[in-house]
């Protein structure tokens, strides 16, 4: 019998038990004591755990499932660990609300094999860590590699540019515009641009344009774009979706690309209202959502709930260089989409696993029963991303065999056919430990420790090391690897040592 096979029988007989247990609780008067968890049930007096949540936003941070599942929507967005970095540099510790351990982890490339055609690939490994029966486990999604340019479908980009006066900040506005230029340059000829600014109000000041010789009448408008007045976001997107409606191309990848620092301050400041008032351009017409947040002072709850709920992902830039990355590489080699509505549900087998918890994704959590639902929304994703969730997991003491199944499935941008992958994971194939797993696992909890401490001032990930040991660690990984992105974390967890230390002091 399969893994999984074994698993829903197990199900089905732990389905019975409890629903026999709840007739003899009925029949017993048994009252409010019999709505606990299992673990109010054992001895766990010196085992360790995972802390209690101190948030409403992290209710899920402890989490003892009856049936073993976590479903959760696909999320590609970096911006959250790009603003804690800038907020770093500039000496503060970010606030805490605006730290998602996705998006920490989801900001280093990996190494997850690569599946020949469209879809994912699923890869789950895991390592045990110093806590007693802990371990942590890691499901790696990932799409093909990026082809040729010319391999993809042609692109009908409308860009919301935000010309409020906040953004006279040197490393916004100006920022934008030296980048959308040279993306001007890159761009194929059958590419089509539109450009909305907006400040008190909106205003398309480019209609869907070709590329192909109109590049000057491009570049103009984009050298003309000048700050002024308050910051009416919702007006932006508005406009910015009847501008990409007006200029539709069949066949193309048609996306609103929203560049602010989202300090709403005039008009519709919600996200939601703003989302329900483009609802039908983003249903009728799959128009995604690609935010790109600027500015030492973000907003950054605004800008992400924005792209959760609007079919798309967001990013941050705070210099040059991460711009030119942002405009003139990664959006334009990802125009495409790979899956629509991708979503993912890890099953832990009830007899190995005696407690999960999976590490952020707290505002992409789906219900278990909804996964197969194709009208619940997902996440969008394109061609070479890969997604990385990572979950702490109290393994049975002594428990062997078959220990999770990770199931990704998503819809076909075309044709809108549901397609689904799997992997599973053996006990016997958990490391040792997380510094004797793979360089790209190592990265992984790293990532994921350095935001956990970043949220909470005493460690909720088992084995989590200070921040003292955690800089050291991420230096050797960076001196051994020779990779630029992991010498910034080093350098970004070793500021945030300091921070924290002055502020104890």
């Amino acid at each position: 019998m399969k893994p999984y096979e074994r698993y829903r029988t197990r199900k089905l007989l732990l389905a019975l038990t409890a629903a026999g247990g709840l007739l003899l609780t009925a029949c017993s008067g048994g009252g409010a004591g019999s709505e606990g968890s299992k673990a109010a049930d054992r001895d766990t007096s010196g085992l360790p755990a995972p802390a209690q949540s101190q948030g409403s936003s992290e209710r899920d941070d402890r989490r003892e499932d009856p049936d073993h599942l976590s479903t959760f929507a696909l999320d590609v967005d970096t911006a959250s660990y790009d603003y804690a970095r800038r907020t770093l540099a500039d000496g503060r510790l970010p606030d805490p609300s605006t730290v998602r351990p996705e998006e920490f982890v989801n900001s280093f490339r990996q190494d997850y094999e690569r599946p020949d055609g469209d879809g994912f690939s699923v890869t789950v490994d895991g390592a045990r860590t110093a806590d007693e029966d802990w371990s942590l486990v890691r499901v790696g999604l990932a799409t093909r590699t990026t082809g040729r340019t010319g391999e993809r479908p042609p692109a009908a980009l409308t860009f919301v540019i935000d010309i409020s006066g906040s953004m006279a900040e040197p490393g916004r506005l100006d920022l934008a515009q030296e980048s959308l230029a040279v993306m001007t340059d890159r761009l194929r000829d059958d590419d089509s641009v539109a450009i909305v600014t907006f400040s008190d109000d909106a205003e398309t000041v480019l209609p869907m344009t070709r590329l192909d010789g109109h590049r000057d009448e491009i570049h103009d408008v984009i050298s003309e774009l000048d700050t002024r007045d308050s910051t009416n976001l919702g007006a932006g997107v508005e406009t910015g979706y009847e501008t990409a409606v007006e200029g539709l191309r069949e066949g193309a990848t048609n996306r609103v690309v929203l560049v602010s620092d989202a300090l709403a301050n005039t008009g519709d400041t919600d996200a939601d209202t703003i989302l329900e008032r483009i609802s039908g351009e983003r249903r009728e017409h799959g128009i995604t959502l690609f935010g790109v947040g600027v500015g030492s002072d973000y907003g950054d709850a605004l800008m992400e709930r924005l792209a959760d709920k609007g079919d798309g992902h967001t990013v941050y830039v705070s210099g040059t260089d991460e711009a030119r990355k942002v405009f003139c590489e990664e959006l334009p080699r990802n125009i495409d989409l790979t899956a629509r509505d991708a979503k993912a549900q890890v099953a832990f087998d009830p007899e190995t696993v005696e407690e999960f918890r999976l590490v952020g994704y707290d505002n992409r959590r789906v219900a278990d029963e909804d996964f197969r639902d194709d009208r619940v929304d997902g996440g969008e994703v394109g061609p070479g991303h890969t997604v990385t969730a990572l979950y702490a997991v109290r393994v049975r003491p002594g428990a062997e065999g078959h220990l999770a199944t990770a199931t990704v499935r998503w819809l076909d941008p075309g044709t809108r056919d549901p397609h689904e992958e799997t992997g599973a994971l053996e006990t016997d194939a958990l490391d040792d430990s997380v510094r004797s797993a793979n360089r790209s696992f190592q990265v992984t909890a790293t990532a994921a420790y350095f935001a956990d401490a970043l949220r909470h001032d005493d460690p909720s990930l088992p084995g989590a090391p200070g921040l003292g040991e955690l800089a050291e660690h991420a230096e050797d990984l960076a001196d051994r690897t020779e990779d630029t992105e992991i010498r910034r974390l080093a350098e970004a967890i070793d500021t945030a040592k300091r921070l924290k230390r002055t502020d104890r002091e």
